[in-house]
C-alpha cells in the first residue's frame, strides 16, 4: 500500500512540473514587465529602434521626463491637459521634453508650445499623426517629420530664445534603420525610454506612480502621455506627476529634459 502511495505521489509531482515551469515563466515575464531592466532595452534596441537612446549611464542625480502625444486640442474636450501638465511641472521646478504631434497643433493651442519653451521645457518631434511610424513608407515618414518640424517651430518661436528640435520619437516606439538614417540626415537624435508605466494601457495613476518610483534611478528616461480619449491620458499624467515629482525631489533627483540629461553622457559614447 505504501508503494502505491509513493508511486501516486511521484506521478502527481511529474504532472505538476509543467504547471510549475509555466508559473515560473509567467512570474519571470511579470518581473521583466514591471522592472523593465536596462539590459532588456539594450537587447531589444536593434529590433525596436536601432541606435535609439533608452537611458543614460550616469551617477548624476537626474532623470529625464518625456510627455508624448500633445498638444491637447481644446476643440475635443474642455480640460486642457497640456496646460495642466505645464502647471504641475512649474510647481515642482521640473522640466520635460514634449514629443508633439504635428496634426494636433491648432490656432487654439499654439501658444502652449511657446509657453513650454519659455518655461524651460523642450519640444520634440512625434510626427504628424498618432500611428505606428514603422508602418509608414519611408518617403511619408520623411515628409511627416519635416511637416511636423515646421509646425512645431512656427508655434514655438519666442523672442527670448531660438528654438531647435533635437529629438525624434517615432510613433509606437518603432523605426527601422532607414528611418533612423532619415532622422540623422535632419540632425535628429532618437529617444525611447527606460521607464514606461503602461499609462496608455492601465487606467491608474496610482499604478503608474508606483511603477515609476519603484524603478527610477539616475539616468532614467520616463515616458508619460498627454491627451487620449477625452483627455484621459493627460488627466492621468497630471495626477501621476503630482504623486511622483515631490517624491523625486525628496530623493534628491532632479527632473530634466532629454538634452539636459544627455549632457551627462561621456562624449566618447
Amino acid at each position: 500500500m505504501s508503494n502505491l502511495v509513493k508511486t501516486t505521489t511521484v506521478q502527481k509531482q511529474k504532472q505538476m512540473l509543467p504547471i510549475v515551469f509555466m508559473l515560473l515563466a509567467a512570474g519571470g515575464l511579470t518581473s521583466l514587465l514591471w522592472l523593465q531592466p536596462r539590459w532588456l532595452w539594450t537587447q531589444l534596441s536593434p529590433w525596436l529602434c536601432p541606435g535609439a537612446t533608452f537611458f543614460v549611464e550616469t551617477e548624476a542625480p537626474m532623470v529625464a521626463l518625456t510627455v508624448d502625444d500633445g498638444p491637447d486640442d481644446t476643440d475635443t474636450h474642455n480640460a486642457n491637459t497640456t496646460r495642466q501638465i505645464l502647471q504641475v511641472l512649474k510647481k515642482y521646478d521640473a522640466h520635460a521634453t514634449f514629443f508633439l504631434i504635428g496634426g494636433r497643433i491648432t490656432a487654439k493651442n499654439q501658444s502652449l508650445i511657446a509657453e513650454m519653451v519659455e518655461q524651460g521645457n523642450e519640444v520634440g518631434n512625434h510626427l504628424w499623426a498618432d500611428e505606428p511610424s514603422i508602418s509608414l513608407p519611408l518617403s511619408t515618414f520623411e515628409s511627416e517629420l519635416l511637416e511636423t518640424q515646421r509646425s512645431i517651430l512656427e508655434a514655438a518661436q519666442t523672442r527670448d530664445k531660438p528654438v531647435r528640435i533635437n529629438w525624434l520619437r517615432p510613433g509606437s516606439g518603432m523605426a527601422n534603420r532607414d528611418m533612423m538614417k532619415v532622422a540623422r540626415k535632419y540632425g535628429y537624435r532618437v529617444a525611447l525610454g527606460s521607464i514606461w508605466p503602461y499609462d496608455t494601457l492601465i487606467p491608474s495613476s496610482r499604478f503608474a506612480s508606483t511603477q515609476i518610483l519603484g524603478n527610477v534611478r539616475p539616468g532614467a528616461i520616463v515616458i508619460l502621455h498627454d491627451r487620449g480619449d477625452n483627455g484621459e491620458w493627460g488627466k492621468r499624467t497630471v495626477k501621476t506627476l503630482e504623486q511622483v515629482l515631490p517624491e523625486l525631489q525628496r530623493r534628491g533627483l532632479k527632473v530634466v529634459t532629454l538634452s539636459k540629461l544627455l549632457e551627462q553622457k561621456p562624449s566618447r559614447s
